[in-house]
């Protein structure tokens, strides 16, 4: 697999955009003037993964100015938690932004600051690419395949409440309008990026009405996309066929916890979350590019992480800005770098620091 071959998963999400996917995914196109982004560096390893990013764009000499912000939870004046008005304000005017992992408390009343962003901007669909990465040896070396997932409701609606003590009611929200605007989205992405078949994921076997309207939906997109092929399948089946031969999937569209779990499940086919980026794309313009790994916590300051999910997600996010050309510079010298095999931190099979690493791309870039 040549070098070049990545940058087909990950960069015509919005380099061979049609305008029908510009207006879904609300692509612009900015001039050389430096463009600002709201930076939202994360917790645990979030900010020193942040600064390697920053550090490779200075290299390839991106025009971007980072507007950092911090998204801690403060609490209103009615006791909840919510995201810090400064960041909202910064994301509202700039539409774009780069965001590190966040840790969110487990059982402890705190809506997940993940969710809030997305309800925030309604990020209704969360795009994954999942291809082999030349050099980075894994169990499968062809998977080259794309998840797009619902981002806004379903069982993430955060609708939970305690009927009787001991017993929880989680509430699975599914909408015509959100289930239909996710399935143009996939049909649209699969025509613009010369994809074959978009592949619906649902269990409307037993959750007759509420994934029963998704699939409808996706059925009905799929009636306006002749061009692409599409398919049905229950998630469970997806599953296993997916651990037997990935190759068999292109594009897979779906609610949004099977998406969460899917995604993650394709990200272990290529190497896991640390090589893995991802775009969130809501409605107004607004466009969140992240790392879906964890904070790590246990490594945060030493040195250690591994930047290469956020860089790519920065990639990402340069391809929707039409800077393609530093897209395509930053992610050569990454991925000659990972096949180099001389300088990899430590989930990649290496002794590296963090720092090493990066310095080793900026020297690609060189």
């Amino acid at each position: 697999m040549a070098l070049r071959t990545l940058s087909a998963s990950y960069g015509p999400i919005w380099r061979c955009a049609a305008p029908s996917i510009r207006r879904l995914v609300g692509r612009r196109h900015f001039s050389q003037e430096p463009t600002t982004v709201t930076l939202i560096p994360g917790d645990g390893i979030g900010p020193e993964i942040s600064a390697s990013v920053q550090q490779i764009f200075a290299a390839a000499q991106v025009p971007v100015v980072w507007e950092s912000v911090d998204v801690t939870p403060v609490r209103g004046p009615d006791g909840k938690t919510r995201i810090p008005p400064e960041a909202i304000d910064s994301m509202g005017r700039t539409k774009l932004g780069l965001k590190g992992p966040l840790a969110t408390p487990v059982g402890k009343g705190h809506m997940s600051l993940n969710l809030a962003l997305r309800k925030e901007f309604s990020l209704y669909a969360n795009v994954r690419p999942c291809k082999s990465i030349e050099g980075y040896k894994t169990p499968y070396d062809n998977v080259d395949l794309v998840t797009i997932r619902e981002n806004t409701e379903g069982e993430y609606s955060g609708i939970e409440h305690m009927i009787v003590d001991g017993v929880v009611q989680s509430i699975k929200l599914i909408t015509e309008p959100a289930s239909r605007r996710v399935a143009e989205f996939a049909f649209e992405f699969a025509k613009s990026n010369n994809r074959q078949t978009v592949t619906a994921v649902h269990k409307a076997n037993i959750m007759r009405m509420s994934d029963g309207l998704f699939l409808q939906c996706c059925r009905e997109e799929a009636e306006k996309h002749r061009e692409v092929k599409f398919r049905e399948m229950y998630l469970d089946t997806v599953c296993l066929n997916m651990v037997q031969d990935p190759t068999q999937f292109d594009v897979l569209v779906m609610p949004n916890l099977y998406g969460d779990i899917l995604s993650d499940l394709c990200a272990g086919l290529v190497g896991g979350l640390g090589v893995t980026p991802s775009g969130n794309i809501g409605a107004g313009g607004v466009a969140i590019f992240e790392s879906v790994h964890g904070t790590a916590p246990d490594i945060a300051g030493l040195d250690k992480a591994n930047p290469t999910a956020l860089l790519l997600s920065a990639v990402m996010m340069l391809r929707h800005m039409s800077l393609t050309e530093q897209a395509d510079q930053i992610e050569s010298a990454a991925l000659a770098v990972i096949k180099g095999g001389k300088v990899l931190t430590g989930d990649l099979g290496g002794k590296a620091s963090c720092s090493e690493f990066t310095r080793a791309i900026c020297d690609h870039l060189a």
